[in-house]
């Protein structure tokens, strides 16, 4: 009896009162090995609350941390040909887009928002690097095209946030040509006198870091970004010397007069705003939000009116009493003389 009710039934309660814990409530940071809590986490934006490091983020969190109460407008992008080259190495071009899409749950790699960030407007885009690498295809290519249209259109300045391993291979010539596509792009906005901001994120490499991602007006990075054409273990093997330490990283480039800012991704905001209102011509941004003024009937309104007039027509208290109009012609008179 004591056997069944020691171990027996304790054992059959744990058993049915078993929860099952989350696996995404906690999260590893890459950088020191911090456990971080998954909701600390979101809410610092990915930035590790112990070491500073940046973590991947998506746009769409971006864009909800950046815009005033998370809300934008999401401009369509033009689609491309799917294949056009109907490249195939392990798996076919179109299978690896539908996993890509299955696993981030964005159609491509750029995503567009319109909206305003402290009472602002802009356009910002950015690249996702979890689709395919943030690889630059003809999608990408249109999107910012479409960006820069709809900026010019708004008036609005046109913030970009990169973040890509290089072109799309899968796509051969017609994904490098989106270098001069976009080069194109940025010029529209520069003749248009509208303020271009590239923020560049980890990693932005290759034919982007040649193209668009370094064509702004301004350059900010977050902090220890790798920002590079070629890697720096491509760079060692073909020159065949160790890099000096930092080397590509977003500080050196910082020291060597590469980028403008390096900014964290929590005071990202704030800055933006700054530098685009300088650079609009606007006065500085207003911190909270003002109440606004009560409203009143028509009654009020009309009693108000009626009122103020009573007292422009009463006169003032305090005001001397004119002298009679014999006594001021005499008093004239009087100094002439003299």
């Amino acid at each position: 009896m004591n056997w069944i009710t020691n171990y027996v039934r304790p054992r059959i309660n744990s058993i049915f009162s078993r929860r099952e814990v989350p696996d995404n409530l906690w999260s590893k940071c890459d950088e020191c090995g911090t456990m971080l809590f998954h909701r600390e986490l979101t809410e610092n934006l990915n930035v590790c609350t112990n070491c500073g490091h940046h973590m991947h983020i998506t746009p769409r969190a971006r864009f909800q941390a950046l815009f005033d109460g998370g809300v934008f407008a999401e401009i369509a992008v033009p689609d491309p040909i799917t294949d056009p080259l109907h490249f195939r190495d392990q798996k076919k071009y179109p299978d690896r887009m539908k996993a890509a899409q299955k696993s981030t749950g964005e159609h491509e790699a750029m995503l567009i928002g319109a909206g305003e960030i402290s009472q602002t407007p802009i356009i910002a885009i950015a690249q996702d690097f979890s689709f395919m690498g943030g690889s630059m295809g003809m999608y990408v290519g249109n999107a910012i095209i479409a960006a820069a249209e709809e900026a010019i259109k708004l008036k609005r300045p046109l913030v970009l946030f990169s973040a890509a391993g290089g072109a799309r291979m899968q796509e051969g010539i017609l994904s490098l040509m989106q270098m001069p596509r976009t080069t194109v792009a940025v010029q529209m906005l520069k003749e248009a006198g509208l303020p271009y901001i590239v923020v560049l994120t980890h990693p932005t490499t290759g034919g982007v870091t040649a193209s668009y991602a370094m064509l702004g007006d301004v350059h900010i990075a977050e902090p220890n970004a790798l920002i590079c054409f070629a890697g720096p273990r491509v760079i060692e093997q073909t020159i065949g010397e160790t890099l000096p330490e930092g080397f590509q990283r977003a500080e050196y480039l910082l020291d060597h007069g590469m980028l403008d800012r390096v900014t964290k991704r929590t005071e990202m905001k704030a800055e933006l705003v700054t530098i685009l209102r300088m650079l609009m011509g606007m006065p500085p941004a207003i911190s909270g939000v003002l109440p606004a003024p009560e409203a009143r009937s028509a009654e009020e309104e009309s009693e108000a009116e009626a009122e103020g007039g009573a007292a422009q027509a009463a006169p003032s208290s305090d005001k001397p009493a004119e002298a009679p109009a014999g006594a001021k012609e005499s008093t004239q008179t009087g100094k002439s003389g003299k």
